[in-house]
């Protein structure tokens, strides 16, 4: 219990500073305690008031929604591709779909950056928002891939089977079946990928160019002292997401009781 509790300390301990120092109340930086001044809400009250930091938080889920979007429809149809079909080079495809995961992060931004330089120029896409989106569904696809198969491996075939008995068709049976039992791990990809997206800074630091993301606003900042509106932002993303594992357990254990 106690190893357990430390551990738990140790991760949770950039978290606890975090929400502790949104209610700093700094002047110039944000990095030491201002012990004479106290806490304060404003930062809570007013959490746009450094400049650029809500206007990065919008980019940063404008591109998680798209990369998830996209990353999710084509993730899901490779996936059910890959379980439920046979052809030359499957394989092949089960390979290639774990590259991305494996390769490194910095590998894969450098990579991007020159095929936009190089290739993606010549047709006019400059670096900035859309060159985001396009590297974030690249990477996203493969954690989708992964999670949506490990949901169809787990599916009882004999479901399926029971609906064809009963004079469903392939249409019937995929709507009324198969997809309201794949949706759930469908949802958890999602939601995945929009982490993965919302969260990298190394990949989106190659191919960003002028635009500015939530976690580059963050790296940008911190000689200075992350502003304290960058650790409410932070801390709420963060109370956001253990709200929504909680509300998926609750839901989760309703099912299952009923």
């Amino acid at each position: 219990m106690i190893a357990a509790l430390l551990v738990l300390f140790y991760l949770f301990l950039p978290v606890l500073y975090t929400f502790v120092f949104s209610f700093n109340d700094y002047k110039k930086s944000n990095i030491t305690w201002n012990s004479e001044a106290g806490p304060t809400l404003k930062h809570w009250q007013n959490p746009c008031g450094a400049p650029g930091v809500c206007e990065s938080l919008v980019k940063s889920i404008q591109i998680g929604a798209i990369a998830t979007l996209v990353a999710t429809v084509l993730g899901t149809m490779i996936a059910f591709a890959l379980v439920r079909h046979r052809f030359r080079g499957r394989g092949t495809g089960n390979f290639l779909v774990f590259i991305p995961m494996a390769t490194p992060e910095i590998v894969l931004g450098a990579s991007l950056l020159t095929i936009f330089v190089q290739g993606f120029s010549r047709v006019g896409l400059q670096l900035g928002f859309w060159t985001i989106v396009i590297a974030h569904i690249m990477f996203c696809v493969s954690f989708v891939v992964v999670t949506v198969k490990a949901r169809l491996q787990s599916l009882d075939p004999r479901l399926e089977e029971a609906a064809q008995d009963l004079y469903a068709g392939p249409g019937g049976t995929f709507w009324r079946v198969t997809f309201p039992l794949v949706l759930p791990g469908i949802v958890g990809a999602a939601l995945l990928a929009f982490s993965l997206s919302f969260d990298d800074f190394i990949i989106t630091n190659f191919v960003s160019g002028d635009a500015t993301t939530f976690p580059k606003f963050v790296y940008v900042s911190y000689l200075r002292g992350i502003p304290a509106q960058a650790n409410v932002i932070g801390f709420s993303m963060f109370v956001i997401a253990v709200l929504l594992v909680v509300l998926a357990q609750v839901v989760g254990n309703r099912r299952k009781s009923a």
